[in-house]
């Protein structure tokens, strides 16, 4: 007798957003939906009900329900596509227009799907810079290093600390029919390749880190919230923007 599958509900600040998508991840390997609640975010997680101890470990305020039938199709009207300086990004169930630059990413494993705000406004800003080679740090799905590819850029290179992410990345490119090297790399303590253009989209004091060690002329940085800006010593502010509670920027490397 299999266990009843359940919706799990989770909510974590805004601020500790990365933190908890992080776990959701570990918790429920399958993938997760993600909202805004207000100041929070709110995480469901479809698991079987010997997994609801473990979740609670992580997050002790939860809310479970019994998943309904059709739960499938509802989680696939959850993911919808986007569309961001001209680049379609969506699920592979779903469909461009005809001719239209698209970027598919599957949000089984939910590294980073496009329809956050964060990797939106990555995207724009990605638009708005000199074109180049590209290093990706903390790729996730990939999604920045494969839209970064429809814009111009190349050749690309993605580094993640996490092997998944890493392994997701080279099949989201693959099914996207473009090249990324994506190597398992600590951004934090280990070398980085040398790029005209950087792009990360992590939390904001990994973002003041990673900043030092980036040789690149520019690079986009989010994963924080509006009205935040990392302190970026070397680098020379061009632009922010922001959307849905979250900012992005754009830096030059001082000469």
């Amino acid at each position: 007798m299999t266990d009843q599958l359940l919706r799990v509900t989770v909510r974590a600040p805004l601020g500790r957003a990365e933190e908890a998508r992080a776990a959701a991840l570990e918790l429920a390997p399958g993938g997760f939906e993600e909202s805004q609640d207000g100041a929070a975010i709110r995480l469901a997680l479809y698991v079987g009900e010997d997994r609801v101890d473990s979740i609670r470990s992580v997050f002790p305020e939860l809310e479970t329900a019994p998943v309904v039938a059709g739960w499938e199709d509802a989680w696939r009207t959850f993911h919808r596509p986007v569309r961001v300086a001209g680049i379609w990004i969506g699920p592979p169930w779903e469909q461009p227009s005809a001719g239209e630059p698209a970027v598919v990413i599957d949000p089984g494993r939910a590294f980073g799907t496009g329809a956050h705000p964060t990797t939106r406004l990555c995207v724009e800003l990605l638009a708005a810079a000199p074109r180049g080679s590209l290093l990706d740090v903390g790729c996730g799905s990939g999604v920045l290093a494969i839209a970064a590819a429809r814009l111009g850029y190349g050749p690309l290179v993605a580094v993640d600390d996490d092997p998944i992410a890493v392994e997701v990345t080279r099949t989201n490119a693959a099914v996207n029919g473009v090249v990324v090297e994506a190597r398992v790399t600590d951004a934090l303590d280990e070398p980085l390749p040398k790029a005209d253009v950087a792009v990360a989209n992590i939390l904001l004091s990994a973002v003041e880190q990673v900043l030092p060690r980036i040789d690149a002329g520019h690079v986009v940085t989010s994963g924080y919230l509006a009205g935040e800006r990392p302190v970026a010593a070397g680098w020379t502010w061009l632009e922010g923007r922001e959307t849905d509670g979250w900012a992005a920027d754009l830096f030059s490397r001082e000469s």
